[in-house]
C-alpha cells in the first residue's frame, strides 16, 4: 500500500453506507448471501466492523433481498446501524446510493461507500482511501486494486497525471481498456455535495441498464473535478462473494491468513490446510494444533497446551498443559495439565479441574469435576458435580431427567463410584465414599459408608438344558459338564 494506509483518518466521517440487497441468485441460498459465513461470522458483520471502525456519525445499510432475516441480523450484530430498504423502481449501484442518501439526513462531509459482499475488507484500508481523498483534495476516490483476472471487473482509466480520468464497466470497455489491470473494487468515498449533486444526473443509459455509481465519477470527470484512487497492494480486499466456490476462496483465504499469524506467533500448527481458526479465537505460545482441528468463537489455548487431532471447541476455555483428542466441545472450560478425549463430548456448562480427566465416550453437561477427579470412560454426567479426586467407573450414568424436570447431584471428594451404577437425581455422595459397581443409587450416601443397591444372585442349575433343550447353547453346556438336571424353577 501506498504512504496514505497508516494514515488517521482525522476529521468527521459523515456516513459509511454499506450496500447490501443484492438478491444473490448465483449462491442458490434461501439466505442472503451478506448472511453466509466467512471464518464464522457473516460477510455483512465483518463489513460492518470496518465500517465501524472508522467511528462515522452514521452507518447505515442497504438492505433489499431477504429484508427481514438480514434486519434480524443487524438486531444482532449492529444495532447502531441505520436500515434503508431498497424499492423496487430501479436497480444498480447508484439507485442504491440514492435510497441511503435520502434516508439518512442531509450529509455534510465524506461519505464512504462500500459493498456489503467483500468480507476481507479492513478499517485500515478504508481509512487509508479518505486518506487519501483528502490528500488530494478530491471530490470523489475510488478504491482499486491490481486484478489477476480483471474480466467482469471496471477498469480504472487513468490520466496521465495518475488522475482517474474514467471508471469503465467490462461491458462497456473497448478491447484496449480491457487489457488494463487495475480494477473497481465498488469501494468509493465521495464529498458529500457532489455525491448528492450527481446521483441527481445519473441515468440508466449503459450496457446495464441501471443507475450506477460509477456515473457519478463520470459527472465530476466531466466537470474537471479532481478525482483520485487509491490502490491496495492486496487484492483480497475487494474480492466479493457472488457464489459457492467464491465463499469457500475467501473462507480458505482469511483462514490461511489466520494460521500464518498464530505460527508466526509461537504456535504449532501442524497442518494449517486442516486446521481451522476464528479470528475470535486467543492462543498461548507453544500450543500445538494437530490436523483437523476447528476452533471457532471465542476458544482460547493455554501455553504448551496439545489440541486434536479431530477435534472441535467452540467457545471453549483450555488451560496450560492441557491434553484434548478428538472431541467435540462447546461452552466448556478446561483446567491447565487436565486431558479429554477421545471421543468425548463436553456439552456447556462443563468444567473440568486442574489435572482432571474426562476420558473415552464421555458425555458432559453443566458437570463441574474438581482438579484430579476423572471420569474415563463410557459415562453420561449431566448436572452434577463430581469433587477432587473422585473417580467415576466405566458406565456410570447420572440419571438427571425424570421425564418432566431435570435435577442435580454431586459426587464427593475422594469418592469411587463403581463401573456401570446409575446415580438416580437428585443425590448426594458424600466425600470419601464408595458406590459398589451395579449399584443404582436412590438415596443419599454419607460420609464413609459403602452404598451396595444391587439384587442378590443366584443361579439355577439345569435351567438351559430343560429351556433350550436341542440348541447350540444347551449342546455346549452338555459337553463342559453342565447339569442336566436341576432344582425346579423358582
Amino acid at each position: 500500500m501506498n504512504s496514505a494506509t497508516d494514515a488517521p483518518v482525522e476529521a468527521t466521517l459523515a456516513a459509511v453506507i454499506i450496500l447490501a440487497a443484492g438478491e444473490g441468485k448465483r449462491m442458490k441460498s434461501a439466505r442472503p448471501k451478506f448472511l453466509h459465513e466467512v471464518g464464522g461470522r457473516s460477510i455483512l458483520h465483518r463489513v460492518l466492523d470496518a465500517a465501524t471502525a472508522l467511528e462515522p456519525e452514521h452507518v447505515a445499510v442497504v438492505i433489499g433481498h431477504g429484508r427481514d432475516q438480514v434486519e434480524a441480523h443487524l438486531d444482532e450484530v449492529a444495532p447502531h446501524a441505520v436500515r434503508v430498504p431498497q424499492g423496487n423502481e430501479a436497480y444498480g449501484t447508484g439507485y442504491a446510493a440514492q435510497c441511503a442518501i435520502a434516508g439518512l439526513p442531509e450529509l455534510h462531509g465524506d461519505v464512504v461507500i462500500t459493498v456489503g459482499d467483500a468480507p476481507l475488507q479492513t478499517g485500515d484500508a478504508l481509512a487509508a482511501l479518505v486518506a487519501e481523498h483528502r490528500s488530494a483534495g478530491a471530490v470523489a476516490t475510488v478504491l482499486t486494486a491490481t486484478a489477476p483476472d480483471p474480466t467482469g471487473y471496471g477498469r480504472i482509466v487513468r490520466g496521465a497525471d495518475g488522475s482517474v480520468v474514467a471508471i469503465v464497466e467490462h461491458k462497456d470497455a473497448t478491447e484496449a481498456q480491457r487489457q488494463i489491470d487495475e480494477i473497481n473494487s465498488g469501494i468509493f468515498v465521495f464529498d458529500a455535495a457532489t455525491l448528492r449533486d450527481g446521483l441527481t444526473k445519473i441515468s440508466t443509459d449503459n450496457a446495464q441498464g441501471e443507475l450506477m455509481l460509477t456515473d457519478v465519477v463520470k459527472i465530476a470527470t466531466d466537470n474537471r473535478q479532481q478525482v483520485a484512487a487509491y490502490r491496495v497492494d492486496d487484492f483480497w480486499l475487494t474480492e466479493g462473494v457472488n457464489d459457492r466456490v467464491q465463499l469457500g476462496r475467501l473462507n480458505a483465504e482469511l483462514n490461511r491468513r489466520i494460521c500464518e499469524q498464530w505460527m508466526r506467533a509461537g504456535v504449532t500448527i501442524v497442518d494449517p490446510a486442516t486446521t481451522w481458526i476464528h479470528d475470535t479465537v486467543d492462543l498461548a505460545p507453544d500450543a500445538t494444533l494437530l490436523p483437523g482441528t476447528s476452533l471457532e468463537g471465542a476458544t482460547s489455548i493455554g501455553a504448551g497446551a496439545t489440541i486434536g487431532p479431530d477435534t472441535t471447541l467452540v467457545d471453549v476455555e483450555v488451560g496450560p498443559g492441557a491434553t484434548v483428542i478428538r472431541t467435540h466441545g462447546s461452552l466448556a472450560v478446561i483446567g491447565a495439565e487436565a486431558s479429554v478425549g477421545p471421543f468425548a463430548y463436553l456439552r456447556p456448562g462443563t468444567e473440568l479441574g486442574v489435572k482432571g480427566k474426562i476420558g473415552t465416550f464421555v458425555e458432559t453437561k453443566n458437570a463441574i469435576i474438581g482438579a484430579g477427579a476423572k471420569v474415563p470412560h463410557l459415562t453420561y454426567a449431566g448436572d452434577t458435580t463430581i469433587g477432587d479426586g473422585a473417580n467415576i467407573g466405566a458406565g456410570t450414568i447420572f440419571a438427571n431427567y425424570d421425564g418432566v424436570n431435570k435435577t442435580s447431584s454431586s459426587v464427593g471428594r475422594h469418592s469411587f463410584v463403581g463401573s456401570g451404577t446409575v446415580l438416580v437425581h437428585p443425590r448426594t455422595v458424600a466425600d470419601g465414599t464408595y458406590v459398589a459397581a451395579g449399584s443404582t443409587i436412590t438415596n443419599d450416601v454419607e460420609p464413609g459408608e459403602l452404598a451396595v443397591a444391587r439384587g442378590r444372585q443366584r443361579n439355577i442349575p439345569g435351567w438351559v438344558a430343560r429351556k433350550r433343550a436341542g440348541t447350540k447353547t444347551a449342546a455346549a453346556a452338555e459337553q463342559a459338564g453342565g447339569t442336566e438336571h436341576g432344582e425346579g424353577e423358582q
